[in-house]
């Protein structure tokens, strides 16, 4: 398939119009945080934390009732409460697995259960377990069909896969068929729950969003544990005051800066990036990493734009230039606007020597320098194939690509919030480029191309990963897109073998990096949700403005 892209020869800038912001991120600086609200549900999450403790930690003689306890912790967004529990727990169940199933005949929804329950805490448990509801013939049994709940069970189990699972795989297949027409048969809030199964899998959602919405579901089952969901309740509205807090913060810090009036021509998307940072650190004690991975998170939005829809060549490289410097020194050779930027840039990084001197760790700062530079060095190679009207290989496209992605970027920026979890170590494992952060970077690249590529070539910009595709196979883009998605899926398997244990890393930064393909995931699942923001408002409504309405108290 013929992609023909024209020399830039003349040097002018492309002034791009995107979507105007849905949301006026000035009005957020007027948020007030309700201390007494605030102290009163923190008291009422303590106590009913010792409850679920007493739970949790109470007679294990029936594993199977434990593991619908922590899955049910997981869905109501109260895991990260009792993350030391919980691995206790299950660190004796899979030990007991062999056992267990040589001793019981478990339904599908009770092995599928288990199965995805220890995959996602890092056990990995053998996909064996589902061979016995396969017939002589190796196809799912016809009589498991019925069974709404088994099915959902397993696929959802699916998403747990890694490479050489081609049950898992088939078993993806198989659900996803049935589970369509099963959602048009089933119970109206059962049949919402199948919907956004089949739109977005636990597995893959992010997990504020997700207990938003199972605590939607939760609360319309016939005998829901009403101290669960009481406790569910108050902690996500005791999250979302502190992240309303934090957004009233970084929306003063966008307002000093005043760069969406002086920048006019880039994304106005700062409510937007807070979401993706909320999304890839949401604990409280996070808050530094997610303002961090904020602040970034927009400036690599205005390098992006700066270079890849508004800037020529020649200042795109005099840009690449001046981060390569980091000094205020450069900004003699950038054009005015660049200049206003280029300051602000780095400004960021000042502050961001200033807060890791202050742990003990300078190094932070050098880290998220090179990591910019990287960034800025494959933007000015997409220019200069835009300029010159080349549409490379698809391998030398992606290896540039994976830098673009800016997923490196975001996970440097992350760290510096993680005083006691990432240090310099950390950080050279990071810079090394190993698999999990390759697979994250390709995750991020090809989805982003999938929904973007239409609408940047109408604009005029460098061929993405779907064009190079095209080209270098001869296919359409129909099918240039399947093979891509493949490739994403491969890059998940990846991912989760990575988490499986024993791990090279910590838990919590594990936990950042699956976040990152999470809300990849939300974000490039049907369109650009940063370009065109509006999919993402009844999110953003929900985990920022809407408290979930409470109940009294249940007496416990």
């Amino acid at each position: 398939m013929e992609v023909h892209l024209q020399p830039n020869t003349d040097q002018t800038k492309i002034r791009s119009v995107f979507p105007p912001p849905v949301w006026d991120s000035y009005s957020f600086t007027s948020f007030s945080l309700l201390d007494s609200e605030y102290e009163s549900w923190t008291r009422r999450v303590e106590t009913l934390k010792e409850k679920v403790k007493d739970m949790l930690m109470a007679d294990a003689s029936n594993p199977i009732k434990k593991i619908e306890l922590i899955n049910l912790l997981c869905r109501l967004g109260l895991s990260h409460h009792f993350e030391r529990e919980i691995e206790e727990q299950l660190i004796h169940i899979f030990n007991w697995v062999p056992q267990l199933f040589d001793e019981n005949d478990y339904d599908l929804y009770t092995t599928a259960l288990l199965f995805q329950v220890l995959r996602k805490h890092g056990f990995k448990m053998t996909c064996d377990v589902f061979k016995k509801f396969k017939n002589s013939n190796g196809e799912f049994k016809k009589s498991i069909i019925k069974d709404v709940r088994g099915i959902l069970s397993l696929y959802e189990a699916s998403f747990m896969s890694v490479h050489g699972e081609d049950i898992l795989d088939e078993a993806l297949e198989f659900t996803r068929s049935h589970l369509e027409s099963m959602a048009m048969q089933s119970k109206p809030h059962y049949s919402e729950r199948i919907k956004n199964a089949l739109i977005l899998p636990f597995h893959k959602g992010v997990p504020r969003v997700e207990a938003w919405q199972y605590i939607c579901f939760y609360e319309k089952e016939e005998s829901p544990n009403k101290f669960l969901l009481e406790f569910a309740k108050l902690d996500f509205n005791r999250v979302q005051l502190l992240q309303r807090e934090e957004l009233k913060v970084m929306a003063r810090w966008w307002k000093d800066l005043n760069l969406a009036e002086k920048l006019p021509y880039a994304r106005d998307r700062l409510v937007e990036i807070y979401f993706w940072a909320c999304s890839i650190q949401f604990e409280p004690h996070l808050a530094l990493s997610r303002m961090m991975m904020a602040k970034y998170l927009k400036m690599i939005s205005l390098a992006d734009d700066t270079c890849d829809a508004y800037a020529t060549m020649k200042e795109v490289n005099a840009f690449t230039d001046a981060i390569e410097r980091c000094s205020i020194d450069a900004t003699d050779e950038l054009p005015d606007y660049m200049k206003v930027f280029y300051k602000e840039l780095l400004n960021l990084f000042e502050e961001t020597e200033n807060i890791a001197s202050k742990e003990g760790r300078s190094y932070c700062a050098y880290y998220v320098k090179e990591e910019f530079k990287n960034l800025l060095r494959s933007y000015r190679m997409e220019a200069q194939w835009f300029n010159e009207g080349y549409v490379p290989t698809f391998d030398v496209y992606l290896q540039n690509g994976s830098e673009s992605s800016s997923y490196g970027l975001i996970v440097a920026a992350g760290f510096i919030g993680m005083e006691k979890i990432a240090g310099i170590k950390e950080y050279q494992w990071l810079q090394s480029n190993p698999k999990i952060v390759k697979a994250l970077k390709v995750l991020g690249r090809l989805e982003n191309d999938i929904v973007s590529h239409q609408a940047e070539q109408k604009r005029g910009d460098s061929a993405s990963s779907v064009e190079c595709y095209m080209k270098e196979h001869d296919v359409l883009e129909k099918k240039a897109v399947e093979e891509i998605l493949k490739i994403c899926a491969n890059a998940w398997k990846d991912i989760n073998e990575e988490c499986m244990k024993p791990t090279a890393l910590p838990s919590p930064i594990l936990k950042l990096l699956v976040n990152l393909a999470r809300i990849t995931e939300v974000v490039y699942r049907f369109d650009n949700s940063y370009t065109n923001p509006s999919s993402l408002k009844d999110k953003i409504t929900a985990l920022f403005l809407k408290p979930l309405p409470l109940q009294d108290q249940v007496n416990i």
